[in-house]
């Protein structure tokens, strides 16, 4: 096996590929299984690492929330290439595109602390991380990661045991 990649902003034809990174770790309970549309949806927010022949070996996204705030969601990588930079290339990647985007603050919702830590986010106080105006607008999206951030109780039984994160860009 080819032990370089290379990081490409995702296509339709990836979808599957990000179901089957993403389905044992969803097993795990330590992503969130998605429909196939929501994939579908999102692309746009997804980059892809891939292995020198050509497979699919790693993913994550970038979801803007607010003027100020993105979250990384979604970070994934083959079994077979764990432990050997790709999430850490993924996870810079999707910093600097947050920055380039305007962002400073970027959240993410984990089971990876110690990961995450090594990337400068810190584990997030209880209290809210927005002002009272921005919580009342951020209520009104229908996004689970909005309701993750946010902290909100309907999304307390699939997210039981994860960590709340936030780095400052």
């Amino acid at each position: 096996m080819n032990s370089t990649f290379s990081l490409r902003p995702a296509r339709t034809s990836d979808v599957a590929a990000i179901k089957r990174l993403v389905a044992p770790l969803a097993e795990e309970r330590i992503l969130m299984a998605k429909e196939t549309v929501a994939y579908y949806e999102s692309l746009q927010e997804f980059r892809i690492a891939e292995s020198g022949d050509g497979e699919v070996i790693g993913c994550g996204a970038l979801h803007v929330m607010w003027e100020d705030l993105a979250e990384i969601r979604t970070l994934a990588a083959a079994d077979s290439w764990r432990g050997r930079g790709v999430g850490h290339v993924l996870v810079e990647n999707l910093l600097e595109e947050a920055r380039a985007l305007g962002v400073s603050r970027v959240f993410c919702l984990t089971f990876e602390v110690d990961f995450f830590k090594r990337h400068g986010f810190e584990v997030m106080a209880d209290q809210s991380a927005v002002d009272p105006q921005v919580y009342s607008e951020l209520l009104r999206s229908h996004d689970e990661g909005v309701a993750e951030f946010l902290d909100l109780a309907r999304v307390k039984p699939n997210t039981l045991g994860n960590t709340r994160m936030i780095k400052q860009l």
